[in-house]
């Protein structure tokens, strides 16, 4: 009999349970990957705030280790930096993780929000039936628009997230990662975003030749391509 890992991590699914599309959460299980530590995953759905009632909030990831639950991704990150002293670092020597702070908020504050309005349309396809009138009223109330309205909106949203990615094409251009030779926290702070839109849309928000096309392609073979693991959502091509 094989003894559970000692880390749960409560993770988002859709209907089909396989289905983890969370960008935090993405964000943590590659941070767990890269530290070497094992981790039971436990399918979790919008709706299901009483499981992780013990952190006093109502999202994921949330991270348990024995007694400790530990919420928010960028707090996990750092929890597990500082606890797994003894495991491969996520942020480097120095001032690494001060700029995979500002990498982490900006995917978070700038990425992720341009990439939703391209990709919201099409999650309710793949949610389960219980979370279904949440998630439209709740990210509609947010977006102050229906999903029929952003889904007409979304040739223009998909080239205004081209255009977002600037910085990163002249970067990765020079480099094969954010964080340079290997991947680390920054590199998945911001790749999260992007297997969020792979595990939920069929968009295809990159073209074919793009800088930030091939390193997505490295990041999902990355730590023996976990994120490639991971079916995506059925591909069609570019927004109609």
């Amino acid at each position: 009999m094989t003894q559970d890992p000692p880390l749960r991590l409560f993770d988002l699914a859709g209907a089909d349970e396989h289905r983890r599309f969370s960008p935090y959460c993405w964000r943590i299980r590659l941070a767990l990957a890269h530290k070497g530590l094992p981790v039971r995953t436990v399918a979790w759905r919008f709706t299901d705030k009483q499981a992780i009632a013990a952190t006093g909030q109502g999202k994921v990831p949330v991270l348990v280790d024995g007694d400790r639950w530990i919420h928010d991704s960028w707090a996990i990150a750092e929890y597990l930096e500082d606890t797994y002293t003894d495991t491969p670092s996520l942020f480097g020597p120095g001032a690494g993780r001060a700029l995979a702070r500002f990498l982490n908020q900006w995917a978070a504050e700038t990425l992720q929000p341009a990439i939703a309005r391209v990709v919201v349309p099409d999650i309710p396809a793949i949610l389960h039936a219980q979370d279904q009138d949440y998630f439209r009223s709740s990210r509609e109330a947010a977006f102050g628009q229906s999903f029929e309205a952003l889904a007409a909106q979304r040739p223009q949203a998909l080239d205004n997230v081209r255009r977002l990615l600037a910085p990163l094409r002249s970067t990765l251009g020079a480099q094969p990662y954010l964080a340079g030779a290997r991947p680390l926290y920054a590199d998945h702070a911001v790749f999260g975003a992007f297997q969020w839109a792979r595990m939920v849309s069929p968009v295809a928000l990159l073209e074919p030749g793009d800088p930030v096309e091939a390193w997505v392609e490295r990041m999902l073979d990355a730590y023996g391509g976990l994120a490639r693991g991971a079916a995506p959502a059925p591909a069609v091509g570019a927004a109609s």
